[in-house]
């Protein structure tokens, strides 16, 4: 399974991106889908996932501002971020989970996307 993740930008704070990630097979459609993020200097960490359900799950720092979702029926995935501050600047990662479920642990997950960068200038 690949993993083709887009969207990403230079945007100023205060505005919106959508990222979006399109799984190569329908693999995925069974399995919870993800996303991560690694700042400059700084570990990768969990965004947001979403399960086969649909049951949805965020990080603190982004509750309220951003949204995942997703399109079963393509094994695409979406992250509309909202909001944007210098602070969510970072390479942003896609991934599909080894299950129906996963959150944030990153062993939960068995493919990854090759990234895409937000860069928010304040």
């Amino acid at each position: 399974v690949q993993l083709q993740a887009s969207g990403g930008g230079l945007v100023q704070a205060g505005a919106s991106l959508r990222l979006s990630c399109t799984a190569s097979r329908r693999t995925a459609s069974n399995n919870a889908m993800g996303w991560f993020r690694r700042a400059p200097g700084k570990e990768r960490e969990f965004v947001a996932s979403i399960s086969w359900k649909g049951d949805v799950t965020y990080a603190d720092s982004v509750k309220g501002r951003f949204t995942i979702s997703r399109d079963i029926a393509t094994s695409t995935e979406y992250l509309q971020m909202s909001s944007l501050k210098p602070e969510d600047t970072a390479v942003y990662y896609c991934a599909v989970g080894r299950s129906s479920f996963a959150g944030a642990d990153q062993s939960q997950y068995r493919y990854w996307g090759q990234g895409t960068l937000v860069t928010v200038s304040s």
